[in-house]
């Protein structure tokens, strides 16, 4: 049987790395709690930090696609309140042109003041199709040209182009609307059928056979504005899956990084104890010998 040999100075050392290690978990609490973090530093729990840089970059991704979130609802609400206006406007195109169906007992001052009635409405229905939202037209496609629609119905927009915002990992949806197939092109436009009905009222022909070509182009704005609704829903309810996503994501991030003061008090406490425990221990330990004075 051996016996182990122990030294004054292996004791001394002993007491110092003890001292010095009570010291060192002090001093992390101390941080812990001047911080309320887990981790100051990856080195503290690397596989709880390359969770926390993964959870962190997915509320990145998360606040973008809230930023696009908005944005398309801002395209989608302009696009939709135009298309709205254009179908009540329709509306009374379609009034003015019943009363001058009898336009045949109507004197020609009656008669101009309807084909003055269709001028504004033309005007107002210009205006809709123009609609801008941040500077862009939401029914030209991606063209940057200042205006949809010219007053003869001629189209400055991008013919099968889209719109298209990210807001979600997976999905696309387009936020504008396709403005030659809500309001027509050119001849065969909405304007040119106002345009064409206030010249037929002046000139005194008949109009109730065109009726059916209104209801023709109220058909094509309200399918337009079906659609605008549709991706509207979907966007909305993306806005909401979005909210809730973040408040999982931020749950997770702190219960990764951040500290819980009643736990990091009692630590604290605690280590308090252990340091100067492991002081008056180290104390007697390392006491001046006769050697110290004889050196």
């Amino acid at each position: 049987m051996s016996i182990t040999r122990v030294t004054h100075g292996s004791t001394v050392a002993a007491a110092q790395r003890n001292l010095q290690a009570a010291m060192q978990r002090l001093a992390s609490t101390q941080d812990k709690a001047s911080t309320l973090k887990e981790i100051s530093r990856p080195s503290d729990d690397p596989g709880a930090a390359a969770e926390a840089m993964a959870v962190r970059g997915a509320q990145r991704a998360a606040e973008q696609h809230s930023r696009n979130v908005d944005n398309a609802n801002g395209w989608l609400t302009t696009a939709d309140t135009a298309l709205s206006t254009a179908t009540d406007l329709l509306h009374q195109v379609r009034d003015v042109v019943m009363s001058g169906a009898n336009q045949g007992v109507l004197p020609p001052a009656a008669r101009e003041a309807l084909a003055v009635q269709l001028d504004n409405l033309h005007g107002e229905l210009l205006n809709a199709a123009n609609s801008q939202y941040m500077g862009r037209s939401v029914f030209a496609g991606t063209s940057d040209a200042a205006a949809a629609f010219e007053s003869d119905g001629s189209f400055n927009g991008v013919d099968n182009s889209a719109v298209t915002r990210r807001v979600g990992e997976n999905t696309t949806v387009r936020v504008d609307a396709d403005g030659a197939a809500a309001f027509g092109e050119g001849a065969t436009s909405v304007f040119a059928l106002v345009k064409g009905l206030a010249e037929a009222l002046r000139a005194g022909d008949p109009v109730s056979a065109r009726l059916g070509e209104i209801d023709e182009k109220l058909n094509s704005v309200l399918a337009a504005q079906s659609t605008i609704g549709a991706t509207h829903a979907s966007v909305l309810s993306v806005e909401n899956a979005l909210a809730g996503q973040k408040v999982t994501l931020e749950a997770r991030r702190s219960g990764l990084e951040d500290a819980d003061l009643a736990a990091v008090a009692l630590e604290l406490q605690t280590q308090e104890l252990a340091y100067r425990a492991a002081l008056s221990a180290s104390a007697k330990v390392i006491q001046p010998s006769l050697m110290d004075y004889l050196r």
